[in-house]
């Protein structure tokens, strides 16, 4: 094996519409507006890239405790993901108490019961290039604002195996 064959058996990899990771194949949603590499706020696409993992959010109050070495946060009521580029939280949690242009994170649908933050321009945060990138659940597989959507099911499995060393290649 090539270095880079290791280095991405490591990482989880988009590719056609399904989510491949160490003998795993998911299909996934992606983004409506497809894969680019210029992902600019409010594009409706998903960023392509290497990106490392963050946080796996998830509601207490619908799941119980998960299986992962990731680090993980509860959602609370007021949590928000700020999307607005003027801010100097952009693309950062939020308390949506404080700051209102922000992606809901408690959510009355599933969608967001648990997700994991894929870290796409976070180090440094660059004004409009897109906030919110999760990778997240879907009982449909219907297109995304960017965001990458898997099965409740496929999600657990998923999480199960991945670390923090866990890259995803979209």
């Amino acid at each position: 094996m090539v270095e880079d064959d290791i280095n991405n058996f490591m990482n989880i990899i988009i590719k056609n519409r399904f989510l491949l990771y160490k003998g795993f194949k998911f299909k996934c949603a992606i983004g409506k507006s497809g894969i680019k590499k210029n992902k600019k706020e409010g594009d409706k696409s998903t960023p392509r890239g290497t990106f490392s993992l963050g946080k796996l959010y998830y509601r207490k109050d619908r799941l119980k405790k998960i299986s992962t070495s990731l680090n993980i946060k509860k959602i609370k009521k007021n949590m928000g993901w700020c999307n607005d580029p003027n801010n100097t939280k952009y693309n950062k949690q939020v308390d949506r108490n404080k700051i209102r242009k922000s992606e809901k994170l408690f959510r009355n649908d599933y969608k967001y019961d648990a997700f994991i933050v894929i870290n796409y321009n976070t180090k440094p945060v660059i004004k409009n290039k897109g906030s919110a990138i999760f990778l997240h659940l879907t009982n449909n597989y219907k297109p995304t604002v960017g965001c990458i959507a898997i099965k409740k099911n496929d999600f657990f499995k998923l999480v199960k195996v991945i670390n923090k060393k866990t890259k995803i290649k979209i």
